[in-house]
């Protein structure tokens, strides 16, 4: 008789705990080889070089397979190498159709590494439906890569519609999940072809390790994603990728504590008389709010915020003591971050200027701490 399937939160606890069934081992064993010794001439036990294939890996991308729902997962050494990987999937004359406020390493790897060889980025307001599909409309656009919630401005895009879009257009709908995860939104479920993770963030969570991943829908993609993780070799290393794998244990419980703490913040500070905007998708004003409330997710942990002077900014950033000033996200320790001049430098300022990614705004990632040190912070430096 199968058994029943489980809870996400339940597979996730679990996860690789059955890995290791001589020993029983709870805990995946860490295969810190590059190479495997072979049985005789002709066989193999699966694995014969790290680059190809690693145990303590495997076991990692089964598990973000299986939270997915997708046919296989990929963890390479960095989010960025894995949309790297992803993007190779495309050829010279080839369009993507591209959220136009993305996070600003994912616009250098389009513009730095993709334009040069042909490959070009048609950005768009990928929470305005209409405007991807006038963007889709190019008959050489072969895929859409969407963020959502983006990277500063939280916009939200309906995944659903895009999917049916793109579908339409004969071309790939890619998203990147890192802000809500497989707990808080299920783009495969939505019609996605493949999903892309800074594992760095919150599948990791711990601001302890860099990785990326990428989920694939079909075994089609899974073949040509697993052809370029071998071939190109941005793979993960055994040690990160236990680390990845002991961070997804906890993600459920981590998330909710950080969902509820920056719901919290941002309310606090939609009320400041020295924040000029709040962007939250659990505010009741957030255009968002209800794509995220019709598929059963949440707003995440992310929150940004335009303060009423910029000359201020640096005394913020200097006078935080809970919050730290840092780049990255996602973790248990609550960060704040100055996207002009950090995350998204490498946008031109009229393009940030036109978007909204302005001298005015922060970023906070929001963690696990207790609520009031947070908010006493914030009130210290406001």
């Amino acid at each position: 008789m199968t058994p029943p399937r489980t809870a996400l939160a339940t597979r996730l606890a679990q996860a690789g705990s059955r890995s290791d069934p001589a020993t029983g081992a709870l805990s995946a064993p860490i295969y810190q080889t590059a190479s495997f010794r072979h049985p005789a001439l002709g066989k193999s036990t699966g694995f014969d070089y790290s680059r190809t294939a690693n145990p303590t890996r495997q076991t990692l991308e089964q598990a973000l397979a299986d939270a997915e729902g997708g046919h296989r997962a990929f963890a390479f050494a960095s989010g960025l190498a894995a949309i790297d990987a992803t993007l190779r999937l495309f050829a010279h004359g080839d369009r993507v159709v591209v959220t136009e406020d993305l996070y600003g390493g994912t616009f250098r790897l389009f513009e730095s590494l993709l334009r040069p060889h042909g490959v070009e980025a048609v950005y768009a307001d990928t929470s305005d439906t209409e405007a991807v599909r006038r963007a889709l409309a190019d008959p050489r656009a072969k895929a859409l890569f969407v963020e959502s919630p983006t990277n500063p401005l939280l916009k939200v895009a309906d995944l659903r519609a895009l999917a049916a879009l793109a579908r339409g257009a004969g071309a790939l709908l890619i998203v990147d999940n890192t802000f809500l995860t497989p707990v808080l939104q299920r783009p495969l479920e939505q019609g996605a072809d493949l999903v892309v993770y800074s594992a760095t963030k919150y599948l990791a969570g711990h601001n302890d390790v860099v990785a990326g991943a990428v989920v694939a829908a079909s075994p089609d993609l899974a073949d040509r994603i697993g052809f370029l993780q071998n071939a190109a070799g941005a793979i993960l290393g055994p040690q990160d990728a236990w680390l990845t794998l002991r961070g997804l244990k906890t993600l459920p419980l981590r998330l909710a504590a950080q969902q509820a703490n920056a719901q919290t913040l941002a309310e606090w500070l939609a009320r400041h008389p020295r924040v000029r905007r709040v962007l939250y998708p659990g505010l009741p004003d957030h255009p968002g709010r209800a794509i995220l409330l019709r598929e059963n997710g949440g707003a995440g942990g992310m929150i940004a915020f335009e303060i009423d002077d910029p000359a201020r900014i640096a005394d913020i950033l200097a006078g935080v003591r809970v919050f730290l000033f840092a780049e990255s996200l996602g973790g248990v320790e609550s960060l704040i971050t100055y996207p002009a001049v950090q995350t998204h430098a490498d946008i031109d300022p009229a393009t940030r200027a036109r978007l909204g990614i302005s001298d005015r705004l922060l970023r906070l990632s929001v963690g696990v701490e207790d609520v009031r040190d947070l908010l006493a912070d914030l009130e210290n430096v406001l």
